[in-house]
């Protein structure tokens, strides 16, 4: 599968936090002929699992969850309240077209509208509209026409536009954050494939990142790694009015490490262990460091487990995450992959 292809498939999929069945069910298939052996667990974690020769184990996470709602309420005239699951800037929500699955698995779509300005007052045009005053419109004219839908409270949704190929290299799609981190983790595997490898390695899909790390920590306890290596897609801020200083990292300069962020500050040995896996006499891959203190991630779940794990985590960056739609460059995401590959192939030596 081509790597557009693969980001493709993982973005267009359903899998809102809580309900990532369909996302874990594409997984399974892709990554399937490259490891010895897939499991789900109890929350549906995803583990795969390739055996080395030492007693090593690497674990690299990577969350397949995405920020969406959650149906709260159905009016007596079809309209549907909704509440967050994630993380949400009321700002960009109104006027998008979201997909709802239903208890059945069948999708419904609908519009989150909201009142418009002709009716508003002067200071109601320059505010954000509260997230309790939006409703979504499914095409019914009353609660019973939207239950003859299939849509009940406790359905999930998501705003969802599909992928598209955009020129010079970009692509852009929902849910990069962190699709694309799955993407590269399958992409890794298939790399790997063919070649012995020193450490145990088991990819870590998990679920729930976007509501608290909540998979992250089971499957860390579970896996009791030696080290381990979150992947994400994140803050791409190089964009018109934002200061070079805050922008967390900028596409185009390959993946980005994490020195710290909100969840966790990433000890050096690791750190340096990634530099050296990225500078070595066959090539350079070139990579950037994600400015700290921004966002969080799966490591600072699964650092914290047990007695305590070398944790790190390695990023695609991707502007406008948490949003309808993001992009990031496919030659960041190649990087990425290369990066990773070479990490892995390089341990457990590269941490003596």
């Amino acid at each position: 599968m081509e790597l557009i292809d693969l980001l493709r498939e993982l973005s267009d999929a359903f899998g809102v936090s809580g309900f990532e069945d369909e996302v874990r069910e594409r997984i399974t298939d892709l990554v399937s002929p490259y490891v010895d052996e897939v499991k789900t667990d109890t929350l549906g974690n995803l583990f795969a699992t390739r055996t080395g020769k030492e007693e090593f184990t690497l674990m690299l996470d990577a969350h397949m969850d995405e920020v969406g709602f959650m149906v709260k309420w159905i009016d007596e005239n079809g309209y549907l309240r909704f509440a967050p699951l994630g993380g949400w800037d009321e700002r960009i929500i109104p006027s998008h077209r979201v997909e709802i699955l239903t208890r059945s698995r069948e999708k419904r779509y609908g519009v989150i509208g909201s009142a418009p300005p002709h009716i508003l007052k002067e200071e109601e045009r320059k505010q954000p509209i509260p997230l309790e005053k939006m409703f979504i419109d499914v095409g019914a004219s009353s609660r019973q026409e939207a239950a003859d839908m299939g849509i009940n409270i406790g359905d999930p949704l998501t705003i969802h536009y599909p992928f598209t190929e955009l020129c010079s290299g970009y692509v852009t799609g929902k849910a990069f954050d962190d699709r694309v981190g799955c993407a590269v983790m399958i992409e890794t595997a298939r790399r790997l494939a063919k070649r012995d490898l020193k450490v145990n390695l088991v990819l870590s899909f998990v679920i729930g990142e976007e509501v608290g790390l909540r998979g992250a920590r089971t499957a860390a306890y579970q896996i009791d790694p030696d080290l381990a290596l979150a992947l994400e897609g994140t803050i791409g801020a190089d964009m018109p009015g934002i200061p070079e200083e805050n922008q967390p990292v900028r596409l185009g300069r390959g993946p980005a490490i994490t020195v710290a962020d909100h969840t966790i500050i990433v000890s050096r040995r690791m750190v340096e262990a990634l530099e050296q896996a990225a500078v070595t006499e066959e090539a350079t891959i070139p990579y950037q460091y994600k400015l700290p203190t921004y966002g969080g991630t799966d490591a600072g779940a699964i650092h914290l487990s047990r007695a305590g794990v070398l944790s790190g985590v390695v990023s695609v960056p991707c502007r406008f995450i948490h949003s309808p739609t993001s992009t990031l460059r496919l030659n960041d995401f190649e990087n990425t992959v290369r990066l990773v590959t070479r990490f892995i192939e390089a341990l457990p030596d590269i941490l003596r």
